[in-house]
């Protein structure tokens, strides 16, 4: 019986699956690690944590199974993050993640001084604090030391693939993230490592999701397992939710939130406010990212409510749908689609007297689909009918939150039968490295199925269309008070 294992680099853990080659999951093994904040607005990993997570996760999925049957391995892996490795591949400094905000000042820099036309020029995007090209002038600027010790950047789930495999790879669809790629042309952009001081035997080379980089090595003790280059995150989660004809859309709930629209053709909306990246397919997507989506919820019934009893408080929420006069801005780690803005806040704002907490509670999943719609409507703005999507993320188990999103978006939402997004499609970009499947048109109609489907409510949808137009101002509102002076 011929196996495949995904890997999904999360920010918080990161995800085994072991899958057979017909799509059935055999166990998943999940295992956690730090993130460090040095200070406020920082966000770091160290890479060692991931490989001793991992290799410790594969170990527990493995146990009583074959690791002869296992026929390749793929990644799928949190986007952004700066990995430095020295000239011997020793890991120079903490990783900076995704989520980071530090390099405002580099952010503008390339913004204003490089031109946003040029950016776009060159590869397709403008800067985002989190991307990986501004941390990489962030540590120019602020740890020459480190700078001078540099031989490769790499991306998180592409150091796993190294330490598996000996190679130094990435896909076109992480490469996207970094500021750093053409992605109309899928190359290097020369302009872009001559403006960000990056000599190119730094950068791995670009494959594309489902090919084939290597074998593992023998320690992994997996002799018959081919490595394929893998996606970054979102991307994968489309490959596993079968988000892969043009047109079609996939919502993720994660620690982050994002909508993905995948594309057959390359294009770029009018103001770069979406991401315009390479799609795991080997064609293109856009995507809205919003920062801050699972970790607000997280954060409001943890740390504020101190529970861990999520499903007890989001108990009889239904009777308050487009009804709640408390809005949540969900910036709690400032905010990237479509505002870019480091400097954003998360506030509660419209609350009274008689306010409970199930008001508030409500409130946060509310604000997370407010500001994904918001990516949603730049979609729109630049001619995509948008007219259902899926669902995949920590989010899309929970039955309100899918019925928030199919009303906020006025559409269907379908629900997968596997809801596990990036692993899943991990183990598919693996099994079509192997030659299990042709391709990945192939594989995603033989294993993505829909288990049910969420309808809109008429009701409903005409209460949080009036909830979304005065979430719409708030921002603006507010922009200026979150300016630091």
């Amino acid at each position: 019986m011929n196996t495949y294992i995904g890997i999904d680099l999360g920010t918080s853990s990161v995800k085994l699956l072991l899958v057979t080659a017909d799509g059935a999951i055999l166990r998943s093994a999940t295992k956690e690690y730090p993130i460090y904040y040095p200070h406020s607005g920082w966000s770091e990993q160290n890479p060692k944590d991931w490989l001793k997570a991992t290799t410790e996760g594969l170990d527990e999925l493995l146990d009583g199974y074959s690791r002869y049957e296992v026929k390749g391995v793929s990644f799928g892996g949190q986007m952004h993050g700066l990995v430095l490795l020295d000239e011997y591949d020793n890991v120079i400094r903490p990783a900076i993640l995704w989520n980071d905000g530090r390099t405002q000042k580099q952010t503008d820099y390339l913004n204003a001084v490089i031109g946003k036309e040029k950016l776009s020029q060159y590869t397709a995007n403008i800067a985002f604090a989190g991307f990986t090209a501004p941390k990489i002038l962030w540590v120019k600027d602020n740890e020459p030391e480190n700078f001078a010790k540099i031989a490769k950047i790499m991306l998180p789930k592409d150091y796993l693939a190294y330490k598996l495999t000996g190679i130094h790879s990435t896909d076109y669809s992480d490469a996207s993230g970094t500021l750093l790629l053409d992605v109309q042309n899928k190359c290097w952009s020369d302009k872009m490592c001559d403006i960000c001081s990056v000599k190119r035997e730094w950068l791995p080379k670009l494959y594309e999701s489902y090919e084939r980089i290597g074998q593992v090595r023998d320690e992994y003790r997996l002799p018959n397992a081919i490595v394929t280059a893998g996606a970054g995150d979102n991307a994968a989660a489309a490959i596993g939710t079968g988000t892969v004809k043009n047109g079609d859309c996939n919502i993720s709930i994660g620690t982050s939130g994002t909508v993905f629209i995948a594309q057959d053709g390359f294009s770029v909306d009018n103001n770069n406010a979406l991401h315009s990246f390479a799609h795991a397919t080997g064609k293109y997507h856009l995507m809205g990212c919003i920062l801050s989506a699972g970790s607000c919820n997280k954060w409001w019934i943890e740390e504020i409510l101190q529970t861990k009893d999520f499903a007890t408080e989001q108990e009889d929420l239904d009777e308050l749908l487009g009804e709640n006069d408390v809005i949540f801005l969900p910036y709690l780690m400032g905010e990237r689609s479509p505002h870019n803005d480091v400097n954003a806040r998360g506030c509660f704002i419209g609350m009274r007297p008689d306010t409970t907490r199930r008001h508030m509670t409500l409130a946060v999943m509310e604000g997370v689909a407010f500001a994904l719609r918001d990516c949603i409507e730049v979609a729109k703005g630049n001619g995509l009918k948008i007219k259902s999507t899926k669902i995949c993320g920590g989010g899309a188990k929970s039955a309100i939150w899918k019925k928030i999103i199919s009303n906020v978006f006025a559409m269907p939402v379908s629900v997968l039968s596997v809801e596990e997004g990036p692993s899943y499609g991990a183990t598919i970009l693996a099994m079509v490295g192997a030659k299990e499947y042709t391709n990945i048109n192939e594989a995603v109609n033989a294993l993505v199925t829909t288990k049910s489907v969420v309808q809109p409510n008429n009701d409903l949808i005409e209460k949080y269309e009036k909830r979304y137009r005065k979430f719409q101002k708030l921002y603006p509102a507010l922009k200026d008070f979150f300016c630091n002076d």
